[in-house]
């Protein structure tokens, strides 16, 4: 017997289909050994070894793993093809006993140990792969080591120092402070933002054909007008009124062809980036729909097919019988001239990336999203669908477009001063056949040079500069992109870890920083600025990329990162007190012992104590807060008022009687929207315990309905289920089995 050992069941099923006997293909669950979640776990003194155990939710797997590995005749692992993967393939030959190279060679009653790699989950690539096996790749183990390493010891000696200093429970980590420190100085922008205001002209002018041109102010005597040039209403009345007494010809047409490049097809973070865009995908969603799509779908009497390649990568390189496929494809389906005449080949912006892996792609460019979609989830056909026509449009020709500048002058009463509409038409539309972006430009009318204009309508309108936008997930993940902080493998996991971690809420599908980002983060770029300086992290990244090619040892490259951080860390403990860093003094005095009250910071915010506790337990909300707004709400238990409080789930209220009384009530927000499935409670807002929001009725747990997205109010046309906000700009079907979708006007915020 030959035992394949993969990750998933999943992988291994799908594999199973391409492998008769005498292969045995089996599942580990992931990894199957990794450091104690009680202790460090790594022996410092020791040259930072590692003390790896087997998880209890392992064992029974490992144990099951032992007794076909004792049976078989070769063991071959086909883990993932990144360095993770490559981790787990070596973990396995540790947990399984199976022995060193050394050892084998003079032991041939041994199990054979191969590993191969693939990057597509094909007959053919599994096949290709089982000729040509290699030996687990020492490099990548250790560029994985020192990654899991190194965040190991942030996570486990920086942690809790938060909690001595500032309250139990709270994290830092090597990426995730750096995505925290980006959002806080977003916001710091926001607020610190004033806006400006400014006025632009726009005028609706009529050809001799009777067609409306649609053009702005643009400049005067040659000179182009700023955005500042009009920054008053009576500024731009007075302009107005000059502008309208005068008579108006076509001055200029200025027309020019451009070529617009196809695409570049997707590495994981631009996969992220355009889910999220389009599709309205969270990272951690995208990816995990990306790992079903990987691992295989069923696909009728084709059995499970995996769909596309590898969706953890940096390269945007694609193989060459793809490409030779794509071609083809392209123009048996849509004519040669929508096939480029030579293969596109993009090489990744990303300084470390891996060329020699692929883009994300589908594996087999014929099998075309609509002739999969009635066995493919709604959200797996999205996925499917955008990676396709994204990896297609990427081998097609350029996209020709028209553009079009239309200068539009006045007589004498409005000399020098010039309107301008800019347009465009689509002459070969090329990859966007495809992959189209929205064109928001107007196709202009045919008019002539010189001909005459009439004024139908000039309107003055008011603007203000806007602050910069927060960080949406698929912004930040760009960001740490662009800085070179964090891989494929590490975005999902970080967006999801600070919000998990009350450092961020999640806002109109924006990231906005509580107040314990704004806490965490100052003390750490005060004390600790190596740790979220955006160049000291790139920096180790690149040295943990230089381990993966074998250019650098790991061992310096810890040492290098630990000893300083530690010697730092070490003397924050010393001189650094809980009061100094989440303490502020008030001029207020406790009323029960005369000693002056303090801000705290506390698990659910700030609050006033007294500056005598242990002695003096006072406490009371901070004025401003939600907590200390007073309420009409009356305790249905014991009479007494009710008051706002915060717990891990936001605001509620809280009979001021506690802990004599416990009673409290929820602050959910409604939406206004009947429960379709009981018919008698409302659909309100909550949040869930990884701070995430929903939509549930709020007859829990009489009634268990529930939505991740908000409803809208309206019913389904085609299946009768709740229409929710979708992708922004779209509103869906709530049901998994309908594709019900449409633009709209409104707004889920």
């Amino acid at each position: 017997m030959k035992l394949v050992i993969v990750e998933s069941p999943t992988k291994a099923k799908t594999i199973t289909k391409y492998l008769g006997k005498p292969f045995t293909v089996v599942a580990s669950y992931g990894h199957i050994r990794d450091l104690p979640k009680s202790k460090m776990g790594i022996d410092i003194a020791n040259d930072f070894q590692p003390q790896y155990i087997i998880p209890t939710k392992a064992r029974k797997t490992v144990t099951a793993l032992k007794k076909l590995a004792a049976k078989a005749s070769t063991i071959i692992l086909a883990t993932d093809e990144d360095r993770e993967g490559e981790a787990i393939a070596w973990h396995l030959t540790k947990a399984l006993g199976l022995a060193s190279t050394e050892h084998r060679t003079q032991n041939t009653e041994l199990p054979k140990i191969e590993r191969i790699a693939f990057h597509e989950i094909t007959k053919e690539a599994i096949e290709e792969a089982l000729k040509n096996p290699r030996e687990l790749d020492e490099r990548l183990i250790d560029a994985q080591q020192a990654r899991r390493i190194l965040d190991r010891l942030v996570g486990y000696e920086l942690s809790p120092f938060l909690w001595r200093k500032i309250y139990r429970g709270l994290s830092a980590g090597r990426v995730q402070s750096v995505a925290v420190r980006l959002i806080v100085e977003r916001e710091r922008e926001i607020q610190k933002f004033k806006a400006e205001e400014y006025w632009t002209i726009e005028g609706k002018f009529l050809t001799p054909n009777k067609a409306i041109i649609e053009a702005k102010l643009h400049s005067q005597n040659g000179k182009t007008l700023d955005k500042f040039a009009i920054t008053s209403e009576s500024a731009a009345n007075d302009l107005v009124s000059i502008l309208k007494k005068s008579n108006y010809r076509v001055a200029k047409i200025e027309r020019k062809a451009i070529k617009k490049n196809a695409p570049a097809p997707f590495t994981t973070s631009l996969l992220q980036q355009e889910a999220s865009r389009r599709l309205g995908l969270s990272p951690k969603q995208t990816m995990m729909i990306a790992q079903q799509l990987y691992e295989g779908v069923a696909l009728g009497d084709e059995g499970s097919v995996g769909l596309i390649t590898y969706m953890r990568t940096d390269s945007m390189n694609l193989a060459e019988k793809f490409l030779h496929e794509a071609k083809e494809f392209l123009a048996s389906v849509y004519g040669e001239r929508y096939a480029a005449s030579a293969p596109r080949r993009f090489k990744s912006k990303s300084k470390n990336a891996q060329e020699a892996h692929e883009a994300i792609r589908p594996t087999d460019p014929r099998r075309q999203p609509e002739n999969v979609k009635n066995y493919l989830e709604p959200r797996q056909y999205k996925l499917y669908d955008l990676i396709w026509r994204r990896t297609m449009a990427s081998q097609m020709p350029e996209a020709e477009i028209e553009t079009t500048a239309i200068d539009i002058a006045g007589n004498e009463r409005a000399e020098g001063y010039l309107f301008r509409a800019t347009g465009s038409v689509i002459v070969f539309d090329g990859w966007r056949r495809l992959y189209a972006e929205n064109n928001d430009e107007q196709t202009l009318p045919k008019v002539a040079e010189g001909a005459a204009l009439k004024l139908q309508s000039l309107d003055p309108l008011q603007h203000f500069t806007e602050p910069p936008p927060r960080y949406s997930e698929a912004a930040l993940i760009k960001a740490l992109e662009e800085y070179g902080i964090g891989r494929p493998s590490t975005y999902a996991p970080t967006m999801s870890t600070i919000v998990e971690r009350g450092y961020v809420e999640r806002e109109d599908k924006r990231l906005k920083p509580t107040e314990l980002a704004f806490l965490v983060n100052d003390l750490l770029v005060e004390h600790f600025p190596k740790i979220v300086d955006y160049q000291f992290t790139a920096h180790f990244e690149e040295e943990l990329d230089d381990i993966a090619e074998g250019t650098k040892q790991m061992l310096p490259v810890l040492k290098e990162f630990y000893e300083p951080f530690k010697e730092n860390l070490m003397d924050k403990e010393a001189t650094l007190s809980k009061k100094d860093i989440s303490e502020e003094a008030t001029d207020e005095t406790c009323e029960l012992c005369g000693k002056p009250m303090v801000i705290k910071f506390g698990r659910y915010g700030k609050f006033l104590a007294c500056s005598g506790f242990p002695e003096c337990k006072n406490a009371k909300p901070l004025a401003g807060t939600p907590e200390a707004e007073g309420t009409n709400e009356i305790c249905d238990k014991c009479g007494k008022p009710m008051q706002i409080k915060r717990g891990r789930f936001g605001t509620f209220l809280g009979c001021t009687g506690y802990p004599d009384c416990k009673n409290i009530k929820s602050m959910n927000k409604k939406t206004g929207v009947t429960c379709p499935e009981c018919g008698q409670g409302e659909i309100v807002e909550k949040r869930s315990r990884k701070g995430k929001n929903f939509y549930s009725c709020n007859r829990y747990p009489d009634c268990k309905f529930a939505l991740w997205s908000k409803p809208t109010g309206e019913k389904c046309p085609k299946c009768d289920s709740l229409i929710v906000f979708g992708a922004k700009g779209m509103v869906r079907c709530s049901s998994k089995e309908c594709d019900y979708q449409k633009e709209t006007t409104e707004s889920g915020d």
